[in-house]
């Protein structure tokens, strides 16, 4: 191949200025023609003079210009290859590969003194694969941080295209062919001191911590009046002692509430430590019946002091509303929970129940309709509570719906209560397509037995309705209805049910309910607490004795429930083959193709399960319309709502369940054994 050497550019141009200005020089020569024949003939004889000079100096200064460009080329590129050797910053150039070609004595250092020649750079340093190298999509320079021999580097890679290296004022034709290939170049950047001053500034960051006691009357109430005040200091010096011990400032605002100023460091020391703080209060006795239970809420990460002030504040309430005796940390949109393995005291109390209910009278009364909706696959209890809360709205004179995509067979029975009936209208029970098109602008939407937007009956009613109320027993998680107009969250009742029942007593004085709807309300009491076994309280039969007094039979509840010879057996099936996991833990499955409610078969199954002595908890796991059903139990060992919560479900501490889309049961299995393990491990688990 003939290789030339070509000027381009500004140079080209400079090289050929004598001869464009000959050019200029022969129109004048024309021009002097019009005027003078003779001066013409003796300016063209210039012209041609000149035209002469400049080709041969045009010829002759363009070699000498090529041989001095190559010369200062040649030198400068030297220069610049030692410099670029001898620079403090690390630095190598790859094939399209990775394969290193060359590298400086600064890279050398970095990788130990032996010259890496063809070694691919993924060799060195694993983070960088060739996936990371930067394309045409990605861009032209990529940035990789990683960490090698105890230091932290950012890698900055950078295509290097002979295409735009040769358009300058030179162009080799022998690399015209190679135009479109490319090389790589590596610039490290140690960035340990940095990463580590900004840590620490990181750490030093400001961090609000609240701490409430749960139960400060109840506990005080156990206890003799001479005994109270001690028991109020030995709380206080357990709580100031727990926080001075990570250098924190901790001030009492109210009898049974703190406010405490933390570095970010600190927050997770107590994390690591699993807040300790909430078994160790546990320990203060001095003949109290009640142990005392703390709630902690931690806000940082906020972009200012009142933003960790809110979030703070937003963690408190999450833990206070799924049942307290746990800290809730929030770190920006981050969420982690710790403790939560007390049941929540019942309030013997009911004045928050009566400001509920005349809450909930007003909001009604003030709206031209009603919609009550549960979660999918409703239950009776939240079907129950469902008709506790029309009744309310038919005392406030409103019109009221429940809205029901599918009636399962649990719920046969029930709604079956209200066919035919002239007491109410046609149109009782809507469907959420129906629902969505009478929606209004003074419609209020009251949702009951869920707290979590995904998982309600219709999703799309919650974004329409500009007034919601949410009225749940179930603990709360990071996903809730937000902007609720009022919200009634309390872990410790029973069931939805029980809450309604309660709200009914104080929305009209003397109020009688019908015997069906007091049926309903019954049953959803009576499913969620397994036959008064679990979860039951004094307001539990409260509320019970109510519903009795307006008509609730339990011969005809029960009979509602008998269940088909097929669902028996089914649950008989899934009782025999279950598997007792790491001595504790009984886990099953629930084949119901031919049953019409599995779901229901299989919480049947995991109730049954806790009967067998040893079993601190059981978990069963069901096949249904496409997906993986978990119902979880437990007594009083385990809380089985952190376990399906890591498992992206929820429930209470005895009664949880979970969802899992596109896994088989082995599947299903394996990640349930396998969020036992990590708990176990953790200690999470005992």
């Amino acid at each position: 191949m003939d290789k030339t050497i070509r000027l381009r550019g500004r140079l080209k141009q400079y090289i050929k200025f004598t001869l464009y200005l000959g050019i200029l020089l022969l129109l004048v020569n024309i021009a002097i023609y019009l005027l003078d024949v003779r001066a013409g003939v003796l300016l063209s004889a210039f012209v041609l003079f000149y035209f002469v000079i400049t080709l041969w100096l045009t010829a002759v200064n363009k070699r000498i210009v090529t041989r001095e460009l190559i010369n200062f080329a040649t030198e400068y590129g030297q220069v610049q290859r030692t410099m670029i050797k001898e620079f403090d910053v690390p630095y190598a150039l790859l094939e399209e590969n990775g394969k290193i070609v060359w590298c400086n004595d600064s890279f050398l250092e970095v990788v130990g003194g032996a010259y890496p020649r063809n070694v691919q750079i993924h060799n060195l340093f694993p983070a960088i694969t060739k996936d990371k190298f930067p394309d045409r999509e990605l861009g032209e320079s990529v940035d990789v941080s990683f960490t090698y021999e105890e230091k932290e580097y950012r890698a900055r890679i950078s295509r290097m295209i002979f295409s735009e290296m040769l358009d300058q004022e030179i162009e080799l034709e022998e690399y015209a062919e190679n135009a479109e290939s490319y090389l790589l170049s590596v610039f490290l950047y140690d960035e340990t001191a940095l990463k580590y001053a900004i840590r620490q500034v990181d750490d030093q960051s400001l961090a609000i911590c609240l701490i409430y006691l749960d139960n400060y009357d109840e506990a005080l109430g156990s206890l003799e009046e001479v005994r109270r005040s001690l028991l109020v200091a030995l709380i206080d010096r357990k709580v100031n002692k727990y926080i001075s011990a990570v250098d924190g400032i901790c001030r009492k605002l109210e009898k049974d509430k703190y406010f405490v100023i933390l570095r970010k460091k600190n927050i997770k020391q107590l994390q690591e430590m699993k807040f300790d703080l909430l078994e160790d209060v546990k320990t203060v006795s001095i003949g109290n019946e009640m142990a005392v239970t703390v709630s902690i809420g931690v806000g940082y990460d906020g972009l200012s002091y009142a933003q960790n002030y809110e979030f703070a504040r937003n963690a408190i309430d999450l833990a206070l509303g799924r049942g307290g005796d746990q800290a809730v940390v929030r770190a920006g949109s981050e969420i982690l929970y710790f403790g939560g393995k007390s049941q929540k005291v019942e309030k013997n109390t009911r004045v928050k129940a009566r400001v509920k209910a005349h809450a909930l009278k007003e909001i009604i009364s003030s709206k031209d309709q009603v919609l009550v909706m549960g979660h999918r696959l409703p239950d009776v209890d939240s079907f129950g509570a469902a008709v506790g809360i029309c009744r309310i709205a038919k005392i406030c004179g409103k019109e009221a719906h429940v809205v029901l995509n599918d009636v399962s067979g649990s719920l046969q029975p029930m709604t079956s209560l209200f066919a035919d009936r002239t007491e109410y209208p046609e149109d009782f029970i809507l469907s959420p397509k129906d629902a969505l098109e009478c929606v209004t602008a003074n419609t209020v939407l009251v949702v009951v037995d869920v707290n979590r937007p995904a998982i309600t009956e219709c999703p799309d009613l919650l974004r329409m309705c500009k007034n919601v109320v949410v009225i749940d027993h179930h603990r709360q998680s990071t996903d809730t209805v937000e902007n609720a107009t009022l919200s009634y969250i309390e872990p410790y009742a029973s069931s939805t049910s029980e809450m309604v029942s309660e709200i009914l007593q104080y929305t009209a004085d003397n109020l009688r309910i019908r015997p069906e709807e007091a049926d309903c309300l019954y049953a959803g009491i009576v499913i969620d607490t397994n036959n008064f076994l679990t979860k039951t309280g004094v307001r539990t039969f409260e509320a019970a004795a109510y519903l009795r007094r307006n008509g609730a039979d339990v011969t005809r509840v029960r009979k509602m429930f008998l269940e088909n010879a097929i669902d028996y057996k089914t649950k008989a099936d899934a009782v025999s083959q279950a598997e007792i996991y790491r001595g504790d833990y009984a886990i099953s499955y629930c084949q119901a193709e031919e049953v019409a409610n599995p779901t229901v078969i299989g919480a049947q199954a995991a109730n049954e399960l806790l009967n067998i002595k040893g079993v601190k908890a059981s978990f069963v796991l069901t096949p249904f319309q496409g997906k993986i059903y978990i119902s979880a139990r437990s007594i009083d060992e385990v809380n089985v709502q952190v376990i399906m919560e890591r498992m992206g479900g929820g429930g209470h501490l005895n009664v949880a369940a979970c969802q899992m889309e596109n896994a088989t049961l082995a599947e299903a299995e394996g990640a349930l054994k396998g969020t036992l393990d990590t708990m176990i491990e953790e200690g999470d688990l005992l």
